[in-house]
């Protein structure tokens, strides 16, 4: 299930990152050498970093990838470094699901609710938002399958 989710995601983010590539190239063209510049791509940039940067960061959790800090598990025997690794984990599904999850949500509603629209593409910030729950639910399950595989904590 991890490499359906890590090829999924991967290739999404990519097609994500070359839309923002391509939406930042017209707006420089368009900006210098037109004199006409695209306020529609410049949104289109700024919300896909937003997306780009968000679920990024989810799916560089589900890598291994993410900041850590290496002082104690190479200090600490295997059944314990196991253990620490476990319990690092559960607290990150936890912050993921009161930050990610349940506020993300919140904010999405609450946009929802309010009607808030984008000014140049009138698109509802609640769905430029939605990345924020997205990228909870895609941390818990990187997470999760990392509890159920032990193997995945050996350093």
């Amino acid at each position: 299930m991890k490499k359906k989710l890590d090829k999924f995601l991967g290739g999404f983010l990519v097609v994500l990152l070359t839309i923002l590539v391509v939406a930042v190239l017209w707006q420089v063209f368009s900006r210098y050498v037109l004199n006409a510049p695209s306020s529609v791509t410049e949104e289109i940039a700024r919300f896909l970093l937003i997306w780009v940067g968000i679920l990024g960061a989810a799916y560089c959790s589900g890598q291994q990838d993410h900041l850590a800090i290496e002082i104690l598990p190479p200090k600490l025997n295997e059944k314990n470094r196991v253990k620490l690794k476990i319990f690092i984990n559960a607290l990150i599904m936890l912050f993921s699901i009161f930050v990610f999850v349940i506020g993300g949500t919140r904010l999405v509603y609450l946009n929802h609710i309010l009607g808030q629209s984008s000014a140049a593409l009138h698109l509802p910030l609640s769905y430029v938002y939605m990345v924020i729950p997205l990228s909870g639910v895609v941390i818990l399950l990187y997470k999760w399958i990392e509890i159920r595989n032990p193997k995945n904590y050996l350093i």
